[in-house]
């Protein structure tokens, strides 16, 4: 096995160190929403039990004050007093039943002293609790004792759960306690209202006992279940108190076990086939005898923790990569920094190089310039020779009818004489100017150059070897004075060599015409045609290649590559293409120098 280099030593140790900390932040993210969401379910929970109890407190107080207000009516304690006379408490029987239709309560009934109903609202149903013995009740003692009795439990007689209010009825005078008014509320009705607002708040609610089996719940199979173990003492008691009447008591599963005094304790609980995680929240109506709980379930806050921990890993995974991605990046910079200064270094040392090469290249290339220009001038040697012969031989001539008339003292002829030869050593002063402009080394000074006067000074060099040639010249210049920015003795050699290789090329042609058009628009467009063979298409985009030559144009072939950079560095461009009738046509384009520029 190879060992590990440091570089796989230090990929290892940080996708450790990654995972780890992704573990971490995980763990992190998993307890926070839960201790969080467990606060909030608490803060809710609480909030949702006042509300609750508030509304129970409510709903029961409706009838409280019921007991009492009919302990007043003396028709009451006249059938206590009488309760063999069936008049009487046929009588009471109508107003009981009366007074529970106008207050909807379950049912209203008067026990005599020894805890017999001998009166009820429900006198004329099967299940009437007429002669029914509810001295067992802990209502009758309250009210026997000359209090008010507040108790819950399911009916022995309608086997129907209900809330039980009673007050005594005394003697007239208050001397003694003849019996007690009863009044029942059905506890559905409350139930189901209370259900209502569960569902409305999402959770799920029960109401225990002293003895933790759960009386009213919004959830059926809760409903008369233990929340604690029925043991054999739990179970007498149950039985003996007569509460829950006949109804079975199961337990209700559980776990873990439930504990009464803790609060917000997580649950699971049996909720159809389903088992479900609730936080219990619970607090004491002490009226009522009740414990009012309420379940909180979980299952949200569960739901939700797998996109929060997706997205903290998110998070976690960008920073760190962030944090990966900014340190490379730092030291990639430095490696840059360094680099650069060693760049830098090496540029200048190589800068000084590129100088000495630079002005060694420059000196070259004015050679090459200057070496085009002697060419040129060679090919047009005869030319030139035959220009300056016509006017010499001329002078030679007039110079000895000079001399012939001074000797016959023909003065004014003699002076006509002297004035042709005046003009014809002008004309040879003129020809040997345009050619020492010419050969002249460039002094590389760009500057504002007419392109008409230019062009004009160009043909001046070139003329004699059009003459010589029989070349037929068509110029067309622009009435206006335009003008190009750049080397004027470098923009006329570019003239000279173009017009110079259209005169070689129309040597053997039967029609030699040299066409110079200049155009100006947007840019100036100088265009020079001539009559003769043109150009190969093979050869169209190599002519400007140095030292390439043609059968027709002769010479180095460094001409047209060096006319090429010379228009490139004045900002323009050269092109080459054929005459549709024959012949060659080359196009110089220009930018137009306008006096705002420089």
């Amino acid at each position: 096995m190879l060992p590990m280099t440091s570089k796989a030593k230090k990929r290892l140790f940080l996708t450790v160190v990654l995972l780890v900390g992704l573990f971490l932040t995980l763990k992190l993210t998993y307890w926070v929403h839960l201790h969080q969401g467990k606060i909030d379910i608490q803060a809710q929970s609480e909030k949702q039990l006042k509300e609750l109890i508030s509304f129970l407190d409510g709903a029961l107080s409706r009838y409280e004050s019921i007991p009492h207000v009919l302990s007043t009516n003396p028709m009451l304690a006249s059938v206590l007093n009488d309760p063999k006379n069936s008049s009487k408490v046929q009588d009471l029987n109508l107003y009981l039943e009366e007074i529970q239709h106008v207050t909807e309560a379950s049912d209203i009934y008067l026990i005599d002293e020894q805890g017999v109903a001998i009166a009820a609202s429900n006198w004329q149903q099967s299940f009437s609790f007429i002669g029914k013995d509810y001295s067992f009740r802990p209502y009758y003692t309250d009210a026997i004792s000359g209090n008010l009795g507040r108790y819950y439990a399911v009916g022995t007689s309608s086997d129907k759960r209900g809330f039980y209010f009673s007050y005594p009825i005394y003697q007239q005078g208050g001397k003694g306690i003849l019996g007690a008014i009863i009044v029942k509320v059905d506890i559905s009705g409350i139930e189901q209202q209370s259900t209502s607002i569960a569902i409305a708040g999402q959770y799920q609610f029960m109401i225990s006992d002293p003895e933790d089996i759960v009386f009213i719940s919004s959830i059926d199979e809760w409903r008369l279940k233990s929340l604690t173990p029925l043991t054999k003492i739990k179970q007498h008691t149950i039985d003996t108190s007569k509460r829950y009447a006949e109804r079975p008591i199961g337990e209700l599963l559980i776990k873990p076990a439930y504990e009464s005094d803790r609060q917000a304790m997580i649950y699971q609980l049996q909720t159809g086939k389903d088992r479900e995680q609730y936080m219990d929240n619970h607090q004491q109506m002490s009226k009522a005898g009740w414990r009012v709980h309420i379940f909180a379930p979980i299952k949200p806050l569960m739901t939700s923790l797998p996109a929060l921990m997706l997205l903290s890993a998110s998070i976690y995974l960008l920073l760190a990569l962030s944090i990966l991605f900014s340190a490379e990046r730092r030291r990639n910079l430095h490696r840059m920094q360094l680099a650069q200064s060693l760049l830098e270094q090496r540029v200048e040392e190589r800068t000084q190089d590129l100088l000495q090469a630079n002005h060694q290249l420059k000196d070259t290339q004015d050679e090459l310039i200057q070496a085009a220009k002697l060419t040129v001038i060679g090919s047009l040697a005869a030319s030139i020779n035959h220009e300056l012969n016509q006017p010499l031989a001329a002078i030679r001539s007039y110079a000895q009818n000079t001399q012939t008339f001074l000797t016959r003292n023909m003065q004014d002829k003699a002076l006509d004489n002297i004035k042709i030869i005046i003009e014809l050593t002008d004309r040879l002063a003129d020809i040997v100017g345009q050619f020492k402009s010419f050969t002249r080394k460039s002094q590389g000074t760009d500057s504002a150059t007419d392109i008409s006067r230019c062009l004009k000074q160009a043909l001046t060099i070139v003329q004699p070897a059009i003459d010589k040639q029989g070349v037929e010249l068509d110029v067309q210049l622009p009435s206006s004075q335009y003008q190009v920015w750049g080397d004027k003795v470098r923009l006329q050699q570019v003239f000279v060599n173009i017009m110079s290789n259209a005169i070689v090329a129309m040597q053997q042609s039967v029609k030699r015409h040299l066409i110079i058009r200049v155009t100006c628009e947007d840019k100036f467009c100088i265009s020079i045609q001539d009559t003769g063979p043109g150009v190969r298409e093979s050869q169209i985009e190599k002519i400007f290649e140095p030292y390439f030559t043609t059968s027709e144009r002769h010479g180095l072939g460094l001409g047209l590559s060096i006319s090429q950079r010379i228009i490139e560095s004045m900002q323009g461009q050269i092109n080459v293409a054929n005459a549709e009738d024959g012949g060659a046509i080359f196009q110089i384009i220009l930018p137009i120098y306008l006096l705002e520029e420089r």
